[in-house]
């Protein structure tokens, strides 16, 4: 079986001394991890498209145990990323996320659209990075089946003064839980809108940098409790704001 279909490349692992696996987030496919047979030479013509962070058109067989990389030809390489350690790693931890979570040889347009936007938006500067990194975690984690629950307080139904329960992924008022993330109504808002709006206007959220950041917090803590787990590239960006 043989598929023509664009992806981002969210990973790439040597193998031997000109051969590499790279790891992608397909259109049609989701994440597809193929074989690229001498992607690592420098006069490959597969080099430029193989490459991390590297949006590309491909031609990918399915055999009997494997994908192999048929034909590759670069879109987008996001430079401008590799210039700034901080926009680097943000945008490498995006793609060891989606490489975790996303959907696996099955149809990812809505993933794939969210990585590309989140990384077009990161390399021009455009948006705040910690609203881009709570928008893909909240919109990845969704995608997977993750969604909180943002209605009301999860244990009296009161409809006001809200904090935020990592591992539930629930509301809950200041009443009833004193030890919840707190949430501004400011920030609240913005989580429902990421949850709740289109791609487009999910990224179009004004907030206060303080309000940014307690949104990343939240983002970041409920994805930590429900998957378990951290990501080292988000540990290293962590580390370059303290």
């Amino acid at each position: 079986m043989k598929i023509q279909t664009d992806g981002l490349i969210v990973r790439e692992t040597p193998v031997g001394e000109a051969d590499k696996f790279v790891t992608i987030l397909t259109r049609s496919h989701g994440i597809v991890r193929a074989a690229a047979r001498g992607a690592r030479k420098t006069n490959s013509r597969h080099l430029a498209a193989t490459r991390l962070l590297t949006h590309g058109q491909f031609l990918l067989q399915k055999g009997k145990n494997n994908w192999y990389l048929d034909d590759a030809r670069p879109l987008t390489v996001f430079f401008a990323l590799r210039d700034d350690l901080e926009k680097l790693t943000l945008g490498q931890y995006f793609c060891e996320l989606a490489g975790a979570i996303a959907p696996r040889e099955e149809p990812a347009e809505e993933a794939l659209r969210l990585l590309l936007n989140a990384l077009h938006f990161l390399s021009n500067g455009e948006r705040a990075p910690y609203l881009l990194k709570a928008v893909t975690e909240l919109r990845l984690l969704g995608g997977a089946g993750y969604d909180p629950d943002l209605t009301v307080c999860c244990r009296c139904g009161t409809a006001e003064a809200y904090g935020f329960l990592p591992l539930e992924g629930r509301l809950v008022c200041t009443a009833c839980e004193e030890n919840a993330l707190p949430l501004s109504p400011a920030v609240l808002t913005a989580l429902r809108r990421i949850q709740e709006q289109g791609l487009g206007q999910c990224f179009n959220i004004t907030l206060s940098p303080e309000d940014c950041a307690a949104l990343a917090t939240t983002s970041e803590a409920f994805l930590k409790a429900q998957l378990g787990r951290s990501f080292s590239t988000l540990d290293f960006y962590n580390t370059l704001h303290n």
